[in-house]
């Protein structure tokens, strides 16, 4: 993976906290495998860096970094008493309907860290939208209250909705072949999906300030989660 250019990552920034666009495929902590992570990144920027949540590797988008123990400590207390609205957009199988509905289904995770629904598991809320139906696609808001581990991934398999391309949750990857009539491959090629990843990206963050002030940031869809939406406008 090419170095990346962290300045070119940031949507927000203020004395206290950071907010970037983070990208796919880029851990968010340190990671043995990979030569750069979001938290050495942030503290080649600002020394004092701390992330105040995590995004799972494949997924893109809104990740808020506090540039002090202050400013840490202030969105620490915020997410404890759920005062911070995350938004997520997601990319799901099947044409579904959802009318603000909430998934409220307790999750348990393995120590393989992989999560499933579970009456002993620790309460799990989240609140489902649908933003725009295709031909056999349903591109989903979704507002976790609570943050356990692969929540989103695993309510909306749940609802008989997987994400495309979460194979661990029963998600398949989507084929632009599946979605064009006349799709031609060239001879001895083999078609990749789409999208190579689950297709979740954190579109909108909102919490407070040190100075009381309101923040909100969007994130822009990166390439691929744009390349696949814009398949399945074209092709609806």
């Amino acid at each position: 993976m090419k170095k990346v250019d962290f300045e070119s990552l940031i949507l927000f920034e203020n004395a206290d906290y950071l907010v970037i666009n983070k990208p796919p495929y880029l851990s968010s902590l340190d990671d043995r495998h990979e030569a750069q992570n979001i938290l050495d990144l942030a503290k080649a920027h600002t020394p004092d860096s701390q992330l105040c949540h995590r995004l799972d590797k494949e997924t893109s988008g809104c990740l808020v970094i506090a540039k002090n123990p202050e400013a840490y400590r202030h969105l620490a207390i915020q997410f404890e008493n759920r005062k911070v609205d995350k938004i997520y957009h997601a990319v799901v199988e099947g044409i579904k309907e959802f009318d603000h509905q909430l998934v409220d289904r307790n999750l348990a995770a393995s120590n393989k860290g992989i999560a499933k629904v579970s009456k002993d598991g620790k309460p799990a809320q989240t609140v489902f939208h649908t933003l725009k139906t295709y031909w056999a696609h349903t591109l989903v808001e979704c507002k976790p209250i609570t943050g356990r581990l692969h929540q989103i991934r695993v309510h909306l398999a749940y609802l008989k909705s997987p994400i495309c391309g979460d194979t661990l949750y029963g998600g398949k990857p989507l084929y632009l072949s599946s979605l064009k009539r006349r799709f031609n491959l060239k001879k001895d090629t083999e078609e990749l999906p789409i999208m190579q990843r689950v297709s979740l990206h954190a579109y909108c963050i909102a919490f407070e300030g040190l100075d009381g002030s309101q923040i909100k940031v969007e994130a822009p869809y990166p390439k691929d989660f744009q390349v696949l939406v814009l398949q399945l406008e074209k092709n609806a």
